[in-house]
C-alpha cells in the first residue's frame, strides 16, 4: 500500500475529457515528480488529488484511507498541503503573518487578523520555526512585498508547511525563477525532503530529474510512462520527445 495513492481517476469538463484512468502512487519520504507537455492534464490532476476538483470516477487514498469527495479544507486537515503556480500571499502583511495565518492553532482559535496575534509567543515561535525551514527567518518582520520573487516562492512553500502536512504538493515551483533562484529552490527542496513527502509538477526537466526519486509522465490525460529519472532517460518515447530533449540537455 502506497502512502498516497490515486486509482483510475477520470475528470471531464463538459465534453472534454481531461483525465482518463489516471493511477499514481507516492511513497512516504520520497520526492515524486509529474511532468508532461502543456495541456496534458497535470494541473487538473493536482486539483483532483488535493480536492479542488472532484473526480468523476476513481479513488484517492492517504495512508490507506479514502479522501475522495472530501473538501479541500478537510483534506488539508488530514495532512495534504500545496502551493500554486500563481502565488497567493498577503502582500500588505509582514512575512511572519502570512505563515501565522496558516497555522492550525490560528485557525482553531479564530484569532483576529488585526489584534492579539503578535502577542501570542507560541504562535510567533511556531511561525518562526517554519520560516527558518524555508530560509526566511531573518526577513520575518518585513513586508511580503519586500521579498524577491524567489523568496516569495519560498514564503508560499512556508505557508503550505505551516499546516504541518504529511505530504506537500508543489505546482510548478520554479515558474518565473532565474537560474540562481532555481538553485536556491533546489537546495530548499533537498532540505525539506528530509522531513516531508513531496510531489512536484515541474516544467524544468533538469530541476525535476535532479531531485525526484520517481517521475510520472502525463500526456493526453493519461500516465504514459513512469519510473526513476534514469529509467525515463532510457525510455525511447521520452528520449524522442521534447520532454526528453529538455531532460537530457
Amino acid at each position: 500500500m502506497a502512502f498516497f495513492e490515486a486509482r483510475n481517476l477520470h475528470k471531464r469538463f463538459g465534453s472534454r475529457v481531461v483525465l482518463e484512468n489516471i493511477s499514481l502512487a507516492f511513497e512516504r519520504g520520497q520526492v515524486s515528480g509529474i511532468m508532461g507537455p502543456n495541456g496534458a492534464g497535470k494541473t487538473t490532476c493536482f486539483h483532483v488529488l488535493t480536492g479542488l476538483h472532484q473526480p468523476d470516477r476513481g479513488e484517492i487514498e492517504l495512508e490507506g484511507k479514502s479522501i475522495s469527495g472530501l473538501s479541500p479544507q478537510r483534506i488539508a486537515t488530514l495532512g495534504v498541503s500545496r502551493s500554486f503556480q500563481i502565488m497567493n500571499l498577503f502582500d500588505d502583511s509582514v512575512v511572519i503573518e502570512n505563515v501565522m495565518l496558516a497555522l492550525p492553532e490560528f485557525r482553531t482559535r479564530r484569532l483576529s487578523f488585526l489584534g492579539g496575534v503578535f502577542d501570542d509567543t507560541k504562535l510567533v515561535d511556531a511561525a518562526t520555526d517554519v520560516l527558518d525551514q524555508v530560509g526566511l527567518a531573518a526577513r520575518a518582520w518585513e513586508k511580503a512585498t519586500s521579498l524577491s520573487y524567489g523568496e516569495r516562492r519560498a514564503l508560499e512553500i512556508g505557508v503550505a508547511l505551516a499546516a504541518r502536512p504529511k505530504i506537500l504538493f508543489l505546482d510548478e515551483p520554479t515558474s518565473g525563477l532565474g537560474s540562481e533562484a532555481t538553485r536556491n529552490l533546489a537546495a530548499l527542496v533537498r532540505r525539506l525532503r528530509e522531513h516531508y513527502t513531496i510531489v512536484m509538477i515541474e516544467h524544468d526537466m533538469r530541476f525535476l530529474f535532479e531531485l525526484a526519486d520517481r517521475i510520472s509522465v502525463i500526456h493526453w490525460g493519461q500516465v504514459i510512462a513512469e519510473g526513476t529519472p534514469a529509467e525515463l532517460q532510457a525510455n525511447k518515447w521520452v528520449r524522442r520527445s521534447a520532454l526528453g530533449e529538455a531532460a537530457l540537455a
